[in-house]
C-alpha cells in the first residue's frame, strides 16, 4: 500500500508554498510522471503553434507564354513567407517557376478569412502549389 499523497510532515508544514511547487516530494508515486509528460506537453504546444501559424495565404495572378496562358491562384504561404510582400513574392515565384509559370503579382496576403471569397474566382488553381 502506497502512503497517501495529502501526508505532511512536520517539516514540510511550515513551508507548505514549496510542496506546490515540488509536488514529488509530497507524492512519491507521481515521481516517475514527470519525464515522461512535460515532452508530451511541449510537444502539443509546439504542434498548436506551427499550426496556428500556418494559416496565411496570398492571391496571385501568373502567365506562361507560347501560347500566352493566364491565371489567378491562391497559394498557402510558409510561416517564413507571411512576414512581408518580399518574402511572399520570392516563396510564390519560386514555386510557380517549378511549374513554368511566371510571378505577375502579388495580389494581398491574408488569412483562413479570406479563402472562401476566393475560393471561385481561382478555380483549378485554388491552393495547387
Amino acid at each position: 500500500m502506497t502512503t497517501p499523497c495529502y501526508r505532511m510532515t512536520p517539516r514540510e508544514k511550515a513551508a507548505p508554498a514549496r510542496l506546490l511547487l515540488n509536488s514529488v516530494a509530497a507524492c512519491p508515486m507521481l515521481s516517475g510522471m514527470a519525464p515522461r509528460v512535460f515532452p508530451s506537453i511541449l510537444l502539443c504546444a509546439l504542434v498548436l503553434a506551427t499550426s496556428a501559424a500556418a494559416d496565411c495565404y496570398a492571391d496571385y495572378k501568373a502567365k506562361q507564354d507560347s501560347p500566352l496562358r493566364l491565371h489567378y491562384g491562391v497559394m498557402e504561404l510558409p510561416a517564413a513567407a507571411c512576414g512581408s510582400r518580399d518574402a511572399a513574392t520570392r516563396e510564390i515565384d519560386r514555386r510557380l517557376g517549378r511549374a513554368g509559370w511566371q510571378l505577375l503579382n502579388v495580389m494581398s496576403i491574408f488569412g483562413a478569412d479570406g479563402l472562401d471569397q476566393r475560393k471561385a474566382s481561382a478555380g483549378g488553381y485554388f491552393l495547387k502549389y
